[in-house]
């Protein structure tokens, strides 16, 4: 299976490095030196990283053949995709992976059904799960324990206990969501307690 570990930036420097917008939860495993990733658009890569280094909170990557600045530069918004075995699971038990989410029913802890997860929204404060109701329209699930009280893929299903005006308040939820579609595009952030662990399908 394929996901989409980190997307490229801008040029830095004039030696070939780029920096990267990480969309990994595990960036020292997926883009370490001598990792070989798919890309997106796909006539780019393959990419082989020949370098890795962090320079003011940033990571920064140097690919193989990519000697200069102008090569850095025709590389910026490509998407790199890492091959990961769909068995494998993250070592905190509290962390998902996006792909273990997609299709889970959502009930609420007296069985209400709510709906079906449908997408993972990271933004900068948290990750959201976007449930498709039964009527067509999304609510906006905050992935965090105090609301996410469980996760049963045995049972294909995340238990939530929402607080008041949380799954019922549409008007909200709408503006909400065109909030959040504004924001940060960043792929993974860290929750209050649970984490959706990485990246796009």
């Amino acid at each position: 299976m394929q996901l989409v570990v980190a997307r490229i930036g801008r040029a830095h420097g004039i030696k070939g490095e780029v920096t990267v917008e990480v969309r990994t939860d595990e960036p020292e495993q997926r883009l370490a030196p001598g990792a070989v990733l798919a890309t997106e658009p796909a006539g780019i890569g393959p990419l082989t990283i020949e370098t890795g280094r962090v320079h003011s909170g940033r990571l920064l990557l140097r690919f193989a053949g990519v000697r200069d600045r102008t090569g850095a530069e025709a590389l910026r918004n490509t998407l790199l995709i890492a091959d990961v075995d769909p068995e494998e699971q993250p070592e905190d038990p509290d962390e998902f992976y996006d792909h273990q989410l997609i299709d889970l029913d959502v009930v609420t802890v007296d069985g209400t059904e709510v709906g079906r997860i449908t997408e993972i929204s990271h933004l900068a404060s948290q990750d959201l799960l976007i449930v498709e109701r039964e009527d067509g329209s999304e609510t906006m699930i905050p992935f965090v324990e105090e609301i996410v009280v469980e996760i049963d893929l045995d049972e294909q299903r995340a238990v939530i206990d929402p607080p008041p005006g949380l799954i019922d308040d549409r008007a909200e939820i709408a503006s909400a969501r065109d909030d959040a579609a504004a924001g940060p595009g960043r792929e993974e952030s860290p929750g209050d307690g649970h984490r959706a662990a990485e990246g796009d399908v």
